[in-house]
């Protein structure tokens, strides 16, 4: 059973929750109205129950979302993530850190980006199965028509943090 600790941190659109693991590396983000999702979503990658102890993260990850926040919007480039998932998810989230600060793409564009053009559908449900957003940068994936969809902490954030990067869809 993965054993990962738990930590609180302040941000500017809210509360975040980081889920990091005994190497160091970020498993899980999100915001305190969705922890039972982030739950859904680890136990879903790793095929069994995850165990969540009360513990700080680690200060790198730390000082790198707050630089990002702060404006240094490459910060959030260093922060190691580690994750459970298919091999197409995971591929899927490899592709989105890909996607430059200040810029946005398509569910269609992404799928194309792995040769699979096809499948944007199946990209937008990994794009949704995202355990790190902000970090492993989901946000910045919009719809076809310019739309900001699908962002599992609310359109608001998602909003702002495309906003905080500069990008107009």
């Amino acid at each position: 059973m993965p054993r990962f600790r738990l930590d609180r941190h302040p941000a500017p659109i809210g509360e975040m929750l980081l889920v990091t693991d005994a190497d160091g590396a970020l498993r899980g983000l999100d915001f305190p109205e969705f922890e039972a999702k982030l739950l859904r979503l680890l136990r879903a990658q790793y095929r069994e129950d995850v165990t969540l102890t009360a513990g700080a993260a680690p200060r790198a990850i730390v000082r790198a979302l707050d630089a990002y926040f702060a404006g240094d919007l490459a910060a959030i480039d260093a922060i190691p993530v580690a994750t459970g998932g298919t091999p197409f998810q995971r591929a899927v989230w490899a592709e989105l850190r890909t996607i430059p600060v200040g810029t946005t793409t398509t569910y269609g564009a992404l799928a194309n980006r792995l040769g699979h053009p096809t499948a944007f559908r199946a990209v937008g449900a990994a794009n949704g199965a995202n355990p790190v957003p902000i970090v492993v940068p989901c946000h910045r994936v919009i719809g076809a028509n310019g739309a900001l969809t699908g962002y599992g902490g609310g359109e608001f954030r998602k909003r702002w943090l495309l906003d905080h990067e500069g990008a107009h869809p």
